[in-house]
């Protein structure tokens, strides 16, 4: 059976190895999961997927083999009693078997379970010798007898087949709508942690190990608080077409912000050249120099510019091409000079991959910058930070 499990798992994309196979035999050979749908679908779980995109699809691969597995033809040989009989025991406490004694032993105790069976006809709740619910009796669910037999479940109301079903975890795939929670799952691959700053953090392991090499004298160490190294520059585009892609370039936005300790972003029409803007409605009174940015970040930023690249080619090409002021220099010099001074850069279009051949100046900037353009969706995202990494 978990072979088969094992193979639907593959054949919906979610990355299971051998050794996760075997290492979820071994947990059920432990008993970490028994005669229980709802603990063995979170312990597979737990084990097979490593990543918070891949939860829906699993569910998915878990309800189609549970169908199947389901409907298999029962044993033609019944479980022998004594294996069922040395089961039962070995899962019992001392306490629970000096309980059992205490009812006459365990045959005793079966006897009158078998004998209530045969003799109860219906439902039965709040009472003290029949076998149901709420009440004193022996047997049943859910009462106040110290000993006895539990029948039924442990109650709750939930099971496995409402916890797949409900697929609560379909959003976080890769190919699923833009939201803040799946950018933040693809960002967070860009990130190198570093000490730096004061020593004002304790250090447990270091604390240890100084008193334990000191005779177990106390001797308390510090170190300099754990920080994300990589700093980000994020260029955005807004204005005409971009006005379409607001949502998505918002929700980057906070995504970054929340990943990103050391971002600095700035804004752009169409293309770089030499002023950018920090606040697009105070664009004209409040904007930087081109040149003052690319001395002030070190070479080591990622640079990430975010942009449909839809507009007329003159605008890349030709000095005076912006169509809102006279620029002294092409749009095509200043890619370039940023592409120089940071290598680590991508470009994320909000467009579909599809379109991009559709306009010359998109074109144009994959011819200045390379292929390093990505589609902004998470999955496009990732292959951008796999590039930023480099």
């Amino acid at each position: 059976m978990l072979i088969g499990l094992f193979d639907a798992v593959r054949a919906a994309g979610v990355p299971v190895s051998l050794r996760e196979l075997l290492d979820l035999h071994a947990a059920l050979q432990a008993r970490l999961a028994y005669a229980d749908l709802d603990d063995f679908y979170a312990l597979a779980r737990l084990l097979w997927v490593k990543d918070e995109r891949h939860y829906d699809r699993f569910d998915q691969a878990f309800g189609i083999w549970w169908r199947g597995a389901a409907g298999m033809a029962a044993p033609d040989k019944p479980i022998p009693e004594e294996w069922l009989r040395q089961d039962f025991l070995r899962q019992l406490s001392e306490e629970d078997k000096a309980r059992i004694e205490k009812l006459g032993g365990l045959e005793a105790l079966m006897e009158a379970f078998r004998q209530r069976l045969t003799e109860q006809h219906e439902r039965h709740a709040g009472g003290n010798r029949w076998i149901g619910t709420g009440g004193t009796s022996a047997f049943g669910a859910g009462g106040h007898h110290p000993e006895g037999i539990r029948v039924g479940s442990r109650g709750g109301g939930r099971s496995a087949v409402k916890v797949w079903e409900r697929r609560q975890f379909r959003d976080l795939a890769d190919d699923a709508e833009l939201g803040v929670r799946n950018l933040q799952l693809a960002l967070r691959r860009l990130r190198r942690f570093a000490r730096q700053g004061a020593q004002d953090e304790f250090d447990l392991g270091g604390t240890i190990d100084a008193t334990a090499r000191d005779a177990g004298l106390l001797h308390v160490k510090l170190r300099p608080e754990r920080h994300n190294a990589i700093k980000v520059l994020l260029l955005l585009d807004v204005g005409g077409s971009m006005d379409d892609h607001v949502q998505a370039c918002e929700q980057l936005f906070t995504a970054a912000r929340g990943e990103f300790k050391r971002l600095t972003h700035y804004y752009f029409h169409n293309c770089v050249y030499e002023r950018l803007w920090r606040n697009n409605g105070t664009r004209y009174s409040d904007s930087i120099d081109t040149l003052e940015v690319l001395r002030t970040h070190p070479p080591d930023t990622r640079l990430i510019f975010v942009g449909d690249a839809a507009m007329a080619p003159y605008e890349i090409t030709e000095t005076g091409g912006s169509v809102e002021h006279n620029n002294a220099e092409s749009g095509a010099v200043w890619l370039q000079r940023l592409a120089a001074k940071f290598p680590r850069l991508v470009w994320l279009n909000p467009m579909p991959t599809r379109t991009w051949n559709y306009t010359v100046s998109n074109r144009l900037i994959v011819e200045l910058l390379g292929p390093r353009m990505f589609e902004l969706t998470p999955q496009g995202i990732e292959q951008a930070v796999r590039v930023l990494l480099r």
